[in-house]
């Protein structure tokens, strides 16, 4: 039985705005001035045509810059909440529920059972299970990845950045047996994650997993040109990758990119133009969009 994994309190922060545009606003200002682990953007469901803005800090916010943020863009005040300590694997077993992405099949250890014989098997333990596929941006990518595969593109080097658990590297390792593949992260801990899932899919010869900042390594620049990058980050750090990702990116190779908000897509789209790519796909799931670039 895996050991219980209790996560630290932590903490949101939530407001009301008026329109999509100064949600929006407010949104990429947060990202940009408090560095909040996430933030969502999203129209309220109940009529009033609100829009909700909701960042999540691993350590108390700093309330003062927020009451800022929420009257530069005329909000309503933030409420923070403090969200107690979880039983994480606990938690993730309640609500982790295998999913299909094309021939994909993501699940964790407690649904081994249902793993069908017709699909590619991608184990995620529950202890894991940051970026499992159930996530829309983790099974837009999937997807997306599929239809390139249904496309006939050719295997090629791959570089998975922000790769989280590994499971868009894994899914390359699982169809391309040969090709180079390199899982970074700017984070020590997601590395480590990814390392140990790579492990349990018996992959951790195939995928090379690197700490790094972008492109910002040795490796990363020893094994481009890559025929397929992954990047499923936030806007902002998509925008600001563009250069550096077609630098790295093959002529007529593809990136796959999401954690882009649907409203944001458009703004990604133009980066990556300027920076010598057109789009092939746009892929919707939920609040969130994917997108298929093909380099010139």
């Amino acid at each position: 039985m895996t050991d219980p994994v209790i996560t630290p309190a932590s903490w949101t922060a939530l407001t009301t705005l008026g329109s999509r545009a100064q949600a929006e606003g407010l949104g990429t200002a947060l990202e940009e001035t408090m560095e909040p682990d996430g933030i969502g953007v999203f129209e309220m469901e109940d009529g009033s045509g609100l829009w909700e803005v909701g960042a999540y800090f691993a350590e108390a916010p700093d309330e003062t810059g927020l009451a800022l943020l929420a009257a530069a863009f005329d909000a309503r005040p933030f409420t923070v909440s403090e969200v107690p300590p979880t039983d994480w694997v606990a938690h993730v077993r309640r609500e982790l529920r295998p999913v299909e992405a094309g021939r994909f099949f993501v699940y964790g250890s407690h649904d081994a059972d249902k793993v069908p014989d017709d699909r590619i098997a991608l184990l995620i333990e529950a202890a894991m299970a940051f970026g499992t596929g159930h996530h829309g941006t983790t099974q837009g990518c999937l997807l997306a990845f599929e239809a390139l595969l249904t496309d006939g593109v050719a295997p090629g080097p791959v570089a998975d950045i922000g790769a989280g658990t590994a499971v868009l590297a894994m899914a390359a390792a699982k169809v391309w047996s040969e090709v180079p593949i390199i899982a970074s992260d700017i984070d020590a801990v997601a590395v480590e994650v990814a390392q140990a899932n790579l492990a349990v899919n018996d992959l951790g010869a195939r995928v090379e997993c690197i700490e790094a900042a972008g492109f910002d390594h040795p490796r990363l620049k020893a094994a481009a040109p890559f025929d397929l990058i992954f990047a499923n980050i936030l806007k902002g750090p998509l925008v600001e990758l563009a250069p550096d990702l077609a630098a790295h990116a093959a002529a007529g190779g593809h990136a796959i990119l999401s954690g882009i908000l649907n409203p944001q897509a458009d703004d990604v789209v133009a980066a990556y133009d300027a920076a010598g790519f057109d789009l092939k796909d746009r892929r919707i799931l939920g609040d969130w969009t994917t997108l298929t670039l093909r380099r010139r």
